[in-house]
């Protein structure tokens, strides 16, 4: 049994002077990246200086301005990474970096020496207040631990002042969500006040959720409540730095910024110590799903996602928000008909506003693909075939045959698990468009004799083969399809009758080709079938549906037996992708 009892609720921070809860994000923060650092350290094989530089680019052109760049004099490799940016002139002159280091004399004199060359940086300082710490790792009073941040205040003024760049001051209160509110209060602004903050010495004061303790709505309260008790507050930057332990990272954000944070430090899939900082992008795109302008770069996640996994030899999961292999995929077949329907709906109505139910987002509009959003396996149903066959070969299934042609899917999915678009294509291809036993249509001749008022009478000559015996046969009736039936009723001695007709074209342009859909009922037994006919002549292509739908009412076994012997002939065989059949 789980020994709960070991463990209790960290004291909530009770603020009820909050306004947070009636707000809305309207606008970006002040993004800064923690990938080069805070996720860097992280990794079980820290990236290379030349990776380093290749992800430093790829945030460059994501659009990031604030970048932390490593803890360079506390690492001689992230010494070398950002004077490499510097000597090789890497830096654009609308980014800031950002270094990490400690309260300490050495520390902060080797770091400056490390920016040499650079017009501007952001120097970030630290240390760690809460009760805990302060307690069991310190073992000091709140009035020494407030000397640590002054301490360190003064001497990043005095190695900012021989600096020949501007130089931004960023404090941390380390475990911020652990330390008594008027006491983060008190020391934050002992910092303001030791930097002279004002008007053109703005401050960066970074609020950490260095572990989460508590859930997301505390974090915004702490947050108001620093916003509502800083000194100076118009010239200070409110940064949040949000952890995931408890897996509230970006909702602990997000009612972080409702709450008043101007900034907010993060990495890319929320790499980072234990279960990772908070996700910059999902964060982005979650604006983004809002109609806010997140202003950063992110149209390709899957471009960003191939160089993260490149250079942190990190693995992003599949159901990862957004950029996860699954998170645009539907098995189910109630979200499959969902989502189709809400596709054709915002087709047909030409919406300018992405509404798809289970689709919060256009995935192409992050450079996601159609292709895996229906995914059909043996939990799919009509409405993601008669996607899939839609959206990925131009097929419009009538809604009749969508369960008769998804039955034999299921069929195939319950013994091999999913099947691929390609794999549906080719079981259509062999169930309907390619049945031609025993009944194959050849050729067709027509004659129409006008009967006055624009009506006619057609009469059709079809040569055909019938169980490999070349005949022919002749038809009346008020056009191609019923003089067609007509005669293959009195030749096969049938009673058949067209219940419904469709067709569509297949593409586009001089070259574009016709496919026929017939719905054929047996009179005498109230059995029907579906027949498929692909062409580039449209009456040619309702025959061949007319013979396709009686091989399969009428001759069902022998149509059958072909359509799998078919089948089992093109597994193995890659055919090109949306294949329209013979003209």
């Amino acid at each position: 049994m789980l020994n709960y009892k070991r463990y209790r609720r960290f004291p909530a921070f009770k603020y009820p002077e909050r306004t947070w809860v009636d707000n809305e994000i309207t606008e970006a923060p002040v993004w800064c990246s923690v990938d080069l650092r805070d996720g860097n350290q992280a990794l079980i094989d820290p990236m290379s200086v030349e990776e380093k530089i290749e992800f430093f680019q790829m945030l460059v052109k994501l659009g990031f301005k604030e970048i932390e760049v490593g803890f360079p004099a506390a690492s001689q490799i992230e010494y070398d990474f950002l004077r490499q940016l510097i000597e090789r002139k890497m830096i654009p002159s609308d980014v800031t970096v950002q270094v990490l280091v400690q309260c300490r004399a050495e520390q902060l004199e080797k770091t400056f020496e490390c920016l040499e060359g650079l017009d501007k940086a952001i120097v970030h300082i630290y240390n760690s207040t809460s009760v805990l710490q302060r307690d069991v790792v310190f073992n000091k009073s709140k009035e020494e631990i407030i000397d640590i941040a002054l301490t360190g205040t003064e001497l990043v003024k005095k190695y900012a002042k021989d600096f020949p760049g501007n130089i931004r001051l960023e404090y941390s209160p380390e475990s911020f969500t652990g330390t008594e509110m008027d006491y983060a209060a008190d020391i934050c602004n002992a910092v303001l006040d030791a930097w002279g903050c004002k008007e053109g010495r703005e401050v960066i004061i970074n609020l950490p959720s260095t572990v989460e303790m508590n859930t997301p709505n505390v974090y915004a309260d702490q947050i108001e409540y620093m916003c509502n008790h800083l000194k100076h507050r118009e010239h200070v930057i409110v940064s949040v730095h949000p952890h995931n332990d408890r897996g509230e990272g970006v909702a602990s954000t997000e009612l972080a910024m409702l709450a008043g944070a101007d900034r907010v430090e993060g990495t890319l899939f929320g790499n980072g110590e234990r279960t990772g900082n908070v996700d910059i992008l999902t964060v982005a795109y979650n604006m983004f799903s809002h109609g806010v302008d997140p202003k950063l770069n992110i149209e390709d996640i899957n471009s960003i996602k191939e160089v993260y996994e490149r250079c942190t030899k990190m693995t992003i999961p599949p159901r990862a928000p957004y950029a996860g292999e699954l998170v645009f995929t539907a098995f189910s077949g109630s979200h499959q008909d969902a989502i189709n329907k809400g596709v054709k709906a915002m087709n047909d109505r030409h919406s300018k506003i992405w509404e798809v139910p289970y689709l919060p987002i256009d995935p192409a509009d992050i450079g996601r693909m159609y292709e895996p959003i229906v995914r059909i396996n043996s939990q799919s149903g009509k409405g993601g075939v008669a996607f899939v066959m839609d959206s990925q070969f131009g097929y419009k299934l009538p809604k009749g045959m969508q369960r008769e042609f998804a039955d034999y899917i299921q069929e195939v999915s319950e013994k091999e698990g999913e099947v691929s678009p390609q794999e549906i294509f080719d079981i259509f291809d062999a169930r309907y468009i390619q049945t031609k036993e025993p009944m194959h249509f050849k050729n067709l001749r027509t004659t129409d004799t006008e009967n006055g008022e624009d009506s006619f009478t057609t009469l059709a000559n079809v040569t055909y083969m019938n169980h490999g015996e070349l005949k022919t046969f002749g038809g009346v009736g008020n056009g191609p399809i019923d003089s067609v039936v007509s005669g293959l009723n009195h030749e096969l001695n049938i009673r058949s009758k067209v219940i419904d007709y469709q067709e569509h074209a297949l593409g586009s342009g001089s070259g574009v080709k016709a496919i026929s859909y017939i719905h054929l009922l047996d009179v005498d037994t109230g059995k029907t079938s579906y027949g498929v006919g692909v062409s580039s002549n449209i009456t040619r292509s309702s025959i061949r549906a007319v013979f396709s739908a009686v091989n399969r009412l009428y001759f069902k076994k022998e149509a059958e037996e072909a359509g799998s012997k078919r089948v089992e002939m093109q597994r193995g065989t890659e055919k090109p992708k949306g294949l329209f059949g013979n003209s």
